[in-house]
């Protein structure tokens, strides 16, 4: 038995993922440099090839914590689904949700934990970078933390704006800015966190959704449960690389949209068609 796998962990961290082999290296090399280290990821993997999972077993070796593995068959946009089997697989009470193209902050997974309390799930934030600064990050940089020290990205090239407070505020700044912010506290599937309990008692996400909002619609529900949400943009910080978004048609975003129009008439709490079918 590796020292790795002998206690539960206090945080779980899900990882989504889908063929996408050179930015999972990086956010998983960002697990690795984090403050707080009781955590397992679990990689929720919607069908990528032999690629990732090569690449997981280079890693464990590599990484101080567990990595868990949770595969589906490739069925198109699946996301929701391999997010419920994850949940079910993650071992730890608290969970926190992120993607395969964000990586995290050194401070990511104590803010979530510091912050966590019963009643409450957690929304954070991220900084979108462009591609060309997406690829030339290296792991060094992420050890160094570069990727997040905004003087590092200006001289790549990143413009002046007011996102930049994101990775600059600390503190006072970032808890004034975590009130003030006029984006809603909703679930992201990018920077999410809540207690494993309150995602399984609302059944999880709706295997329904596609592409666009998908995780949002599990935040209405937690909502018409009773769970309250915590602001964390400016302190729970990941830098989300680039890439193409291929799953994005009308066609979806008018379901998914169904779907939450639903949700909020009806105060849906329960899904038929999420982890318990």
């Amino acid at each position: 038995m590796n020292q790795k796998e002998t206690e539960t962990p206090k945080i779980s961290v899900i990882v989504s993922t889908y063929n996408a082999e050179e930015w999972l290296k990086k956010v998983l090399w960002g697990f690795n440099c984090q403050i707080f280290k009781d955590f397992e990821v679990v990689i929720a993997d919607d069908g990528s090839g032999p690629k990732t999972k090569e690449l997981l077993e280079e890693m464990s070796k590599k990484v101080f914590y567990n990595i868990v593995h949770v595969w589906q068959e490739d069925d198109g946009f699946q996301k929701s689904r391999i997010l419920n089997k994850a949940v079910e697989a993650s071992n730890a009470d608290y969970i926190i949700m992120t993607d395969g193209d964000c990586i995290p902050r050194e401070d990511f997974v104590e803010v979530h934990y510091i912050n966590k309390e019963p009643g409450y799930f957690i929304s954070g934030g991220y900084y979108m970078l462009p591609m060309n600064i997406s690829k030339m990050i290296t792991l060094e940089d992420i050890e160094k933390q570069n990727c997040f020290n905004i003087h590092w990205l200006k001289k790549k090239g990143i413009p002046k704006t007011f996102k930049n407070n994101k990775l600059t505020a600390n503190g006072v700044i970032s808890k004034l800015l975590n009130t003030f912010t006029p984006t809603n506290a909703s679930w992201n599937g990018h920077n999410s966190s809540g207690w494993k309990k309150d995602i399984l008692n609302v059944n999880g996400f709706d295997e329904r959704m596609q592409y666009g909002g998908q995780d949002r619609e599990l935040g209405e529900r937690l909502f018409n449960f009773g769970i309250k949400s915590k602001q964390l943009r400016y302190s729970a910080v990941c830098v989300h690389l680039d890439h193409k978004r291929g799953y994005k048609t009308p066609e979806s975003i008018a379901k998914n949209q169904a779907i939450r129009k639903e949700t909020k008439s009806n105060k849906m709490v329960w899904t038929h068609y999420g982890i318990t079918k």
